[in-house]
């Protein structure tokens, strides 16, 4: 069963972390990233830019209307993902709950949808 691993926090955290307190956090996730690869359920796994860096897009009454900045005004932000393949929710969960993130944001776990014709690809 595939699951991203959403990963939800302020980007001022980030911002007014001082640079010794970042290296450490990148560091334990690079530690992460690699237990992830060396376990086999990794499949994928990106930080984004910094939501200032985002652009939405949507359709109205035919017309695309295209806004500076996120979707939302949230207090938490979208800044990274995993995608995993693992047995279990639970194994997912364990995985989420490992992510350096969890101590600062949040983790959505969600499933992927896998259409029939993927699966026989």
């Amino acid at each position: 069963m595939q699951y991203l691993l959403m990963i939800y926090d302020e980007d001022k955290v980030w911002e007014t972390m001082p640079e010794a307190e970042r290296n450490a956090v990148y560091a334990e996730y690079g530690a992460y990233t690699n237990a992830l690869q060396e376990s086999g359920a990794l499949l994928g796994a990106n930080q984004l830019q910094p939501t200032g860096t985002a652009t939405t897009v949507s359709i109205r009454d035919g017309e695309q209307l295209v806004t500076d900045g996120p979707f939302a005004e949230t207090k938490e932000q979208l800044g990274g993902y995993y995608l995993i393949d693992v047995e279990t929710v639970d194994e997912a969960l364990e995985w989420a709950a490992k992510i350096p993130s969890a101590r600062y944001g949040h983790i959505e776990v969600r499933p992927i949808v896998v259409r029939e014709a993927e699966v026989s690809a």
